[in-house]
């Protein structure tokens, strides 16, 4: 990612570091960037505050009610009011520059905060599982209207909350799909959606046929879903700390692109991966014809501006190659016989490792 070079101008080390991230985005996407860091920022707060006030307001109703699927509800409230704070947490961290050691910077906090939030999820749902399991065993008598009335405020709360998190569509480019950290948040405040859903309605068939068991039915087919959720949040999450292909990058396009470029021959032993949601870095060796190696840093740009644009990566790291076939020159003097890596790290410079 950024290249950390040292300058004794003051007589002491001093790191200076390039980002490689924006190259091909340009300056305003750079900005549009931090300013939706600011913005996502600004959600979560305001969701965690909503979250937490419901939360208080749901498990007193609880246990007033003697609801179980009630209780649930504000049970996954706290963690999700956990979640949030984890995210924002994330977020806060995500914006800190790069460091010497950490020379990604903090973007993959947020992977790390949606698998936690994605795991809790799971938790969850099994203490869920058990409960419900207890009162399938022995139910229990329920107050409905207590809990329609709190289920109804939950569901006001945690349609809010999800909007907020949402976005108004207008970032559509950075937003929740684009975001997996703001997304596991997401998928916390819909599940809480789905459980309020679930409480109305069971409150309102206890309430005309006074059957208790349709307590813990609904707390299971609520947890059914969020296991559903939590997987699809877990392995999206897993991916990218495997450094997996994203799935919106076919490799062998990607590799046709390539030898469409003037001047190479083949692209081979090619990595995709993630560095945080919508992040993506390459690396590549290029087979280029016979060239002098100065010709290789507009062959890299070249390289790096199709692959930004067919494919949304922002950083490359490029190996050349060159097989030289021509008995008159075995050592390819003064043309590129050995290998090289660049990278790009700003619209300026060029920097080889």
């Amino acid at each position: 990612m950024p290249v950390f070079s040292r300058t004794n101008n003051t007589g002491r080390d001093v790191i200076e570091q390039t980002h490689s991230i924006d190259y091909y985005h340009g300056e305003d996407a750079h900005n549009h960037r931090h300013e939706y860091r600011q913005q996502e920022r600004k959600r979560l707060i305001l969701a965690s505050a909503i979250t937490g006030g419901i939360f208080i307001v749901e498990i007193v109703g609880g246990v007033l009610s003697n609801s179980l699927a009630l209780m649930s509800d504000a049970g996954h409230m706290l963690t999700h009011l956990f979640a949030l704070l984890i995210s924002l947490f994330a977020v806060f961290f995500a914006t800190k520059p790069p460091t010497e050691k950490k020379t990604y910077g903090f973007f993959r906090l947020e992977i790390l905060a949606a698998l936690f939030n994605g795991v809790t999820l799971v938790i969850i749902a099994a203490w869920i599982f058990y409960e419900a399991y207890l009162r399938f065993m022995r139910p229990e008598t329920i107050s409905s209207g207590k809990m329609f009335v709190i289920a109804v405020v939950g569901l006001i709360a945690n349609v809010s909350c999800a909007y907020i998190l949402k976005g108004d569509g207008h970032d559509h480019e950075h937003g929740i799909g684009h975001s997996l950290n703001l997304k596991s948040a997401f998928v916390h405040m819909l599940g809480d959606t789905v459980s309020s859903v679930g409480v109305i309605f069971g409150a309102v068939i206890i309430y005309y046929t006074g059957w208790f068991v349709i307590d813990p039915i609904i707390s299971v087919v609520i947890c059914v879903l969020i296991l559903l959720w939590s997987y699809k949040l877990i392995m999206e999450s897993v991916d990218v700390l495997l450094e997996a292909t994203p799935k919106e990058i076919n490799i062998d396009e990607l590799i046709e692109s390539l030898k469409h470029i003037s001047g190479i021959d083949n692209a081979h032993d090619i990595h995709v991966w993630t560095i945080t949601s919508g992040m993506y870095a390459m690396s590549a060796h290029i087979d280029t014809k016979d060239m002098l190696i100065s010709e290789t840093t507009k062959l890299s740009k070249e390289i790096n501006g199709v692959v930004n644009q067919k494919f949304k990566i922002g950083h490359t790291v490029i190996q050349f190659g060159c097989e030289c076939k021509t008995n008159n020159t075995p050592n390819c003097n003064n043309h590129l016989n050995h290998s090289n890596r660049e990278t790009t790290h700003d619209n300026k410079n060029t920097h080889r490792h």
